[in-house]
Protein backbone atom coordinates (compact mmCIF):
# COMPACT_ATOMS: atom_id res chain seq x y z
CA UNK A 1 0.00 0.00 0.00
CA UNK A 2 1.22 3.42 -1.07
CA UNK A 3 0.19 6.66 0.12
CA UNK A 4 1.63 9.78 -2.09
CA UNK A 5 3.03 12.61 0.53
CA UNK A 6 3.68 16.21 -0.94
CA UNK A 7 7.61 16.34 -0.42
CA UNK A 8 9.46 16.46 -3.88
CA UNK A 9 13.80 15.77 -3.47
CA UNK A 10 16.38 14.93 -6.10
CA UNK A 11 16.98 10.97 -6.09
CA UNK A 12 20.56 11.61 -4.13
CA UNK A 13 18.19 13.75 -1.49
CA UNK A 14 15.77 10.76 -0.98
CA UNK A 15 17.76 8.07 -1.17
CA UNK A 16 19.77 10.18 2.04
CA UNK A 17 16.46 10.62 3.68
CA UNK A 18 15.04 7.60 3.58
CA UNK A 19 18.23 6.42 5.44
CA UNK A 20 16.62 8.37 8.17
CA UNK A 21 12.75 7.29 8.05
CA UNK A 22 11.29 4.59 10.28
CA UNK A 23 8.62 3.80 7.26
CA UNK A 24 9.53 3.21 3.78
CA UNK A 25 9.08 5.39 1.15
CA UNK A 26 8.97 5.00 -2.94
CA UNK A 27 10.45 7.19 -5.40
CA UNK A 28 9.39 7.95 -8.47
CA UNK A 29 10.09 11.36 -10.58
CA UNK A 30 10.80 13.20 -7.60
CA UNK A 31 7.52 12.43 -5.87
CA UNK A 32 7.77 10.13 -2.52
CA UNK A 33 5.38 7.16 -1.97
CA UNK A 34 4.58 6.88 1.83
CA UNK A 35 4.49 2.52 2.18
CA UNK A 36 1.56 2.01 4.36
CA UNK A 37 0.76 -1.11 6.45
CA UNK A 38 -0.92 -4.05 5.28
CA UNK A 39 -4.03 -6.58 5.93
CA UNK A 40 -3.46 -10.26 7.14
CA UNK A 41 -3.50 -11.23 3.60
CA UNK A 42 -1.54 -9.43 2.16
CA UNK A 43 1.36 -9.92 4.57
CA UNK A 44 0.51 -13.88 4.64
CA UNK A 45 0.60 -13.86 0.50
CA UNK A 46 4.34 -12.83 -0.38
CA UNK A 47 5.00 -15.44 2.60
CA UNK A 48 2.89 -18.40 0.98
CA UNK A 49 4.84 -17.45 -2.46
CA UNK A 50 8.48 -17.13 -0.44
CA UNK A 51 7.91 -20.86 1.12
CA UNK A 52 6.73 -22.00 -1.77
CA UNK A 53 9.76 -20.94 -3.54
CA UNK A 54 12.60 -21.58 -1.14
CA UNK A 55 11.31 -25.59 -1.30
CA UNK A 56 11.64 -25.82 -4.93
CA UNK A 57 14.46 -23.24 -6.33
CA UNK A 58 18.06 -24.07 -6.12
CA UNK A 59 19.09 -21.60 -3.30
CA UNK A 60 22.25 -22.17 -4.21
CA UNK A 61 21.77 -19.86 -7.51
CA UNK A 62 18.88 -17.36 -6.50
CA UNK A 63 18.65 -15.07 -3.68
CA UNK A 64 15.10 -14.12 -2.82
CA UNK A 65 15.19 -11.13 -1.27
CA UNK A 66 12.40 -9.64 1.45
CA UNK A 67 9.92 -6.38 1.00
CA UNK A 68 12.73 -4.30 2.87
CA UNK A 69 14.75 -4.48 -0.38
CA UNK A 70 14.38 -1.56 -2.53
CA UNK A 71 14.97 -1.91 -6.29
CA UNK A 72 15.73 0.84 -8.79
CA UNK A 73 13.84 0.41 -11.52
CA UNK A 74 15.35 3.48 -13.41
CA UNK A 75 17.77 6.49 -12.04
CA UNK A 76 14.72 8.04 -10.89
CA UNK A 77 12.50 5.47 -9.40
CA UNK A 78 12.70 3.75 -6.71
CA UNK A 79 9.91 1.05 -5.38
CA UNK A 80 9.50 -1.26 -3.36
CA UNK A 81 8.04 -4.58 -4.70
CA UNK A 82 7.05 -7.44 -1.91
CA UNK A 83 9.82 -9.64 -2.54
CA UNK A 84 11.95 -10.08 -5.37
CA UNK A 85 14.27 -12.50 -6.68
CA UNK A 86 17.91 -12.30 -8.07
CA UNK A 87 19.89 -15.24 -10.31
CA UNK A 88 23.70 -15.39 -9.35
CA UNK A 89 25.05 -12.53 -6.84
CA UNK A 90 22.48 -9.74 -6.08
CA UNK A 91 24.00 -6.23 -7.76
CA UNK A 92 23.59 -3.50 -5.48
CA UNK A 93 23.63 0.53 -6.00
CA UNK A 94 26.25 0.74 -3.66
CA UNK A 95 28.44 -0.44 -1.03
CA UNK A 96 25.51 -0.21 1.75
CA UNK A 97 23.30 -3.20 0.06
CA UNK A 98 19.94 -0.75 -0.05
CA UNK A 99 19.14 -0.88 -3.26
CA UNK A 100 19.14 -3.71 -5.45
CA UNK A 101 19.90 -3.51 -8.99
CA UNK A 102 19.41 -7.13 -10.94
CA UNK A 103 16.26 -8.32 -10.01
CA UNK A 104 14.76 -11.46 -12.57
CA UNK A 105 11.61 -12.14 -11.03
CA UNK A 106 9.13 -9.65 -8.78
CA UNK A 107 5.89 -10.05 -6.72
CA UNK A 108 3.63 -7.21 -5.59
CA UNK A 109 0.42 -8.02 -3.95
CA UNK A 110 -2.14 -5.65 -4.71
CA UNK A 111 -4.22 -3.72 -2.01
CA UNK A 112 -7.03 -0.91 -2.72
CA UNK A 113 -4.62 1.64 -2.33
CA UNK A 114 -1.95 0.22 -4.52
CA UNK A 115 -4.27 -1.15 -7.15
CA UNK A 116 -3.61 0.83 -10.06
CA UNK A 117 -0.23 1.90 -9.73
CA UNK A 118 0.45 -2.17 -9.23
CA UNK A 119 -1.09 -2.96 -12.62
CA UNK A 120 -0.08 0.24 -14.94
CA UNK A 121 2.48 2.05 -13.58
CA UNK A 122 4.57 -0.38 -11.94
CA UNK A 123 4.01 -2.88 -15.10
CA UNK A 124 6.07 -0.11 -16.75
CA UNK A 125 8.64 0.43 -14.69
CA UNK A 126 9.57 -3.51 -13.94
CA UNK A 127 9.40 -4.07 -18.01
CA UNK A 128 12.04 -1.56 -18.38
CA UNK A 129 14.11 -3.20 -16.29
CA UNK A 130 16.69 -5.40 -18.38
CA UNK A 131 17.15 -8.09 -15.83
CA UNK A 132 13.66 -8.68 -14.97
CA UNK A 133 11.93 -11.65 -16.91
CA UNK A 134 9.12 -11.89 -15.11
CA UNK A 135 6.18 -9.98 -12.87
CA UNK A 136 4.13 -11.45 -10.46
CA UNK A 137 0.50 -9.69 -9.78
CA UNK A 138 -1.55 -11.42 -7.22
CA UNK A 139 -4.73 -9.93 -5.52
CA UNK A 140 -5.09 -10.28 -2.18
CA UNK A 141 -9.53 -10.07 -2.13
CA UNK A 142 -10.18 -12.80 -4.70
CA UNK A 143 -8.29 -15.72 -6.24
CA UNK A 144 -6.66 -14.05 -9.29
CA UNK A 145 -2.80 -13.79 -10.40
CA UNK A 146 -1.38 -12.15 -13.60
CA UNK A 147 1.99 -13.21 -14.48
CA UNK A 148 3.49 -10.78 -17.17
CA UNK A 149 7.10 -12.14 -18.88
CA UNK A 150 9.67 -11.12 -21.02
CA UNK A 151 9.44 -12.77 -24.72
CA UNK A 152 11.64 -12.25 -27.12
CA UNK A 153 9.19 -10.03 -29.07
CA UNK A 154 7.83 -8.36 -26.35
CA UNK A 155 5.77 -9.05 -22.96
CA UNK A 156 3.50 -11.58 -22.62
CA UNK A 157 0.67 -11.68 -19.90
CA UNK A 158 -1.05 -14.74 -18.26
CA UNK A 159 -4.43 -14.61 -15.80
CA UNK A 160 -4.45 -17.14 -13.12
CA UNK A 161 -8.02 -18.05 -11.86
CA UNK A 162 -8.12 -21.20 -10.96
CA UNK A 163 -6.92 -23.18 -7.43
CA UNK A 164 -5.75 -26.26 -9.55
CA UNK A 165 -3.70 -23.98 -11.92
CA UNK A 166 -0.12 -24.01 -11.68
CA UNK A 167 2.00 -21.19 -12.82
CA UNK A 168 4.84 -21.92 -14.65
CA UNK A 169 8.39 -19.91 -14.12
CA UNK A 170 10.97 -21.27 -16.43
CA UNK A 171 13.47 -17.84 -15.18
CA UNK A 172 13.41 -19.66 -11.78
CA UNK A 173 13.44 -23.24 -13.33
CA UNK A 174 10.09 -24.12 -10.72
CA UNK A 175 6.24 -24.14 -10.73
CA UNK A 176 4.35 -22.19 -8.50
CA UNK A 177 1.06 -24.07 -7.78
CA UNK A 178 -1.70 -21.23 -7.41
CA UNK A 179 -3.34 -23.24 -4.36
CA UNK A 180 0.33 -22.71 -2.49
CA UNK A 181 -0.06 -19.16 -3.30
CA UNK A 182 -3.32 -18.65 -1.43
CA UNK A 183 -2.88 -21.30 1.66
CA UNK A 184 -4.66 -20.56 4.86
CA UNK A 185 -6.27 -17.18 2.86
CA UNK A 186 -10.07 -16.86 3.65
CA UNK A 187 -12.06 -15.78 1.18
CA UNK A 188 -14.78 -16.93 -1.27
CA UNK A 189 -13.38 -18.44 -4.01
CA UNK A 190 -15.23 -17.92 -7.21
CA UNK A 191 -13.63 -20.20 -9.76
CA UNK A 192 -14.49 -18.98 -13.21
Amino acid sequence: MAIQTKLAMSPADYLEWEMEQELKHEYIDGEIFEMTGGTGKHSRIPINIILALGSAIDLSEFVIHSANMRVRVSPSRYVYPDFSVVRGESIYEDERELTLLNPVFVVEVTSPSSQIRDRVDKVDYYQAVSSIEAYLIVEQDRLRVDLYTRADEGWNMRLFTKSDEVISLPMLDCELPLAQVYRGIDFAVAEN
